[in-house]
């Protein structure tokens, strides 16, 4: 079984109090494994989801004394970077790992997303037959948010969030600690492809 390699330790890298302490420690031991992880995982996510994407590893601003709760590798459409865009992520938190779809208030053309979305809610609905998805959005780092079931109303609540002036949408599925310690890639996957109807919509609107 190919898990992801992560440790207890990766973990409790979030709970090292300090910016410069946490941050040296994500450098050292995440972001080299986050590296490999997106080198060897976006061809496989290509495959899959007969996409190309390419890999890119988040950069967290240096001017702050908070030290970042998570940190992602980001599947794009764009070697140029990913956050103009919506993007799938693998993302690491003191509380497990997480597969998301994500799109940042300054992405590119989210009105268009969401004028998408909401045309084809229904579609989307029928064909993740109410799957539970959690919302990441206002999520506290403390604990996993709970999955919501992806029907017509959350998609309208996506949209809205789109048409913010600053919004934007973080959603996906998560496993906790002990959970990703024993997660493989393939069923990392299958959470990507879980959420690729959704994405499409996001990219296609671009």
């Amino acid at each position: 079984m190919a898990t992801l390699g992560f440790t207890l330790a990766s973990f409790k890298i979030f709970e090292i109090e300090g910016f410069s302490q946490r941050m040296e420690q994500i450098y050292a031991n995440l972001r080299p494994r986050l590296v490999r992880l997106g080198d060897e995982l976006a061809p496989e996510l290509g495959r899959r989801l007969h996409l190309e994407f390419f890999p890119h590893v988040a950069k967290h601003a240096r001017r702050t004394v908070n030290p970042p709760p998570e940190t992602w590798t980001a599947f794009g459409p764009s070697p140029r970077g990913y956050k103009r865009y919506g993007y799938l992520a693998l993302c690491i938190s003191s509380v497990g790992v997480h597969a998301r779809a994500v799109v940042k208030s300054e992405a590119d053309h989210r009105p268009a997303m969401a004028r998408e979305l909401e045309r084809r809610a229904g579609e989307l609905a029928r064909s993740l037959r109410g799957t539970k998805i959690s919302r990441y959005e206002k999520w506290d780092f403390q604990r996993l948010p709970p999955g919501v079931a992806a029907d017509e109303q959350f998609f309208a609540e996506l949209c809205e969030s789109l048409e913010k002036k600053t919004g934007g949408i973080d959603i996906g599925f998560g496993w906790s600690r002990s959970e990703a310690l024993r997660l493989d890639r393939a069923e990392l996957l299958d959470a990507f492809r879980e959420l690729e109807p959704i994405y499409r919509v996001l990219r296609d609107a671009h």
